[in-house]
């Protein structure tokens, strides 16, 4: 059964693990992906190569409003319609408060934060003619928790969840949800930069003992984008073996 069949769907860090397997998962389910990257050319190319006719992908720098609007109007111009849409791109530039420089303040806001906004402001607008949307944004467990040395990337995680709630109140009479998923710890190469004891401890502290996978969260995200979700929105789904 394909959950998105005949489904336009946009998804912003395609190139990553977790993005990966969201378009995959999405392109396996009937839906036709654009998903866009920054700087991993390489990955974009193969994912392309891989699922040919049912992806196309774009090189942008989301947190830039006026890119943002022109990939939405280049969407819309081809395929008449965006059904869904995944904010997911996301990085991190870890570092202790007294150290972390302003630029690297700036870049995880700016690419973490200020592409959802930018994205979804523009996006809502066909989902309004629609009358019917699901945008799915994807925060942390940092985002509710806090983490030492992560306070750039927890303010945008954190940021994410409010800016979720408050537009799942504002589009829901347009019949357009909108969700956030909040992995916990997930075996992805944004992640391999750790030390393994780090990683060990974060293990023990996982009720289920082990990482989550990248395809466990694009299930989730495929749950939350297809018509099984129907009657979620303004809801944070914690995918995190049991963390919080």
């Amino acid at each position: 059964m394909k959950l998105l069949n005949g489904k336009i769907a946009i998804v912003t860090g395609g190139s990553g693990d977790i993005g990966k397997s969201i378009v995959k998962t999405f392109a396996r389910h009937g839906a036709n992906v654009i998903f866009t990257f920054y700087s991993s050319i390489n990955e974009a190319k193969k994912l392309v190569l891989e699922l040919k006719d049912s992806v196309e992908a774009y090189q942008i720098d989301l947190s830039d409003l006026n890119s943002s609007e022109n990939l939405v109007e280049k969407v819309i111009k081809k395929y008449g319609k965006i059904d869904i849409l995944v904010n997911n791109a996301g990085v991190v530039k870890d570092n202790f408060l007294l150290k972390i420089s302003k630029e690297d303040w700036d870049f995880v806001i700016k690419t973490n934060l200020y592409s959802v906004f930018n994205l979804t402001k523009y996006t809502i607008y066909p989902m309004m003619k629609q009358k019917k949307g699901s945008i799915i944004n994807m925060s942390s467990v940092i985002g509710l928790t806090g983490n030492i040395g992560q306070s750039n990337y927890a303010a945008s995680k954190a940021g994410i969840i409010g800016f979720t709630k408050s537009i799942a109140r504002e589009l829901g009479k347009k019949n357009i949800r909108c969700n956030a998923i909040a992995p916990g710890y997930i075996a992805t190469k944004m992640n391999s930069h750790f030390q393994y004891k780090i990683k060990e401890n974060w293990i023990n502290n996982i009720p289920l003992k082990r990482p989550g996978s990248p395809q466990e969260i694009a299930n989730c995200t495929l749950f939350l984008a297809s018509d099984l979700s129907s009657y979620i929105t303004g809801s944070v789904l914690n995918v995190n073996g049991g963390l919080i």
